[in-house]
């Protein structure tokens, strides 16, 4: 029950946090919808999409984005989280909150849960807004896609906590974000399919499909035409389980950078 109390608190507390930041809120719609409403205008005669599982016919270019466009507000609210993160542990409330006689790892995964909720939270606005635009999925899907969207959101936010566990300043995280968001965004299916990437580059194709965050991409693509992707599946929770020990790991003032930073 302890526990349980815990993880509530935590989940309260971000919560409450979100609600007070409608900014992050309206940020996190606004980068997937420029994407959405305006660039797939641009890249829809460019960037044509096949066949392709799990869809059964032809499908526009603004469709095809949209699972890649799901996961970039699970990523970019992981990072901000992690932010939030590195912000709290320099004002004194997060080592506050370590020192509860709690495992620190359920302190840590308490968070996790509480920044993956919010991003699903988010993404079902904005499915909800793209539906406006009359762009669709079928109608299980919305339902069969939360697991995948709660364990991709567990992932990107355990990576996350790993950078925010080597980085002390707000100033560095913020750049070391941007090296880690759009590498991952843009070497992945989000926008374009893998096969047209092998045509251009085998090694970028290569790179592509072994990101994390492609995969976590194709589970949520698979997820929203109520298609089991069995290789996504099998890679996100094994990328979620090495991030979480990483994390873990570097949050331990035993053994990880914490204890080097005072």
């Amino acid at each position: 029950m302890t526990w349980l109390v815990a993880l509530r608190a935590i989940v309260g507390r971000e919560f409450l946090r979100f609600v007070h930041q409608r900014e992050r809120f309206l940020s996190a719609l606004v980068r997937p919808l420029v994407w959405l409403l305006i660039f797939a205008a641009g890249f829809r005669a460019a960037l044509g999409v096949s066949i392709i599982p799990p869809y059964q016919t032809y499908i526009t270019y603004e469709t095809y984005i949209v699972p890649g466009l799901c996961a970039m507000i699970l990523l970019f609210n992981g990072m901000q989280s992690s932010l939030s993160l590195v912000y709290d542990r320099n004002m004194g409330s997060m080592r506050l909150l370590l020192t509860s006689p709690l495992p620190r790892w359920w302190l840590l995964f308490s968070r996790l849960v509480a920044s993956s909720a919010i991003s699903v939270l988010q993404v079902y606005a904005f499915l909800g807004i793209a539906a406006l635009f009359g762009i669709t999925m079928p109608g299980w899907g919305y339902v069969a896609v939360l697991p995948a969207l709660f364990l991709g959101g567990i992932m990107l936010g355990a990576l996350g906590l790993v950078l925010s566990s080597f980085v002390s300043q707000l100033e560095n995280f913020a750049g070391v974000m941007n090296f880690v968001i759009f590498p991952m965004f843009f070497l992945s299916s989000a926008l374009y399919p893998l096969w047209k990437m092998r045509e251009s580059s085998p090694l970028l194709h290569d790179l592509c499909a072994i990101n994390p965050f492609t995969h976590v991409v194709e589970l949520i693509r698979f997820a929203l035409y109520t298609r089991f992707n069995a290789e996504a599946l099998l890679w996100v929770l094994l990328a979620s389980v090495v991030f979480s020990l990483v994390a873990f790991w570097g949050y331990d003032p035993a053994r990880g950078l914490m204890k080097r930073k005072g």
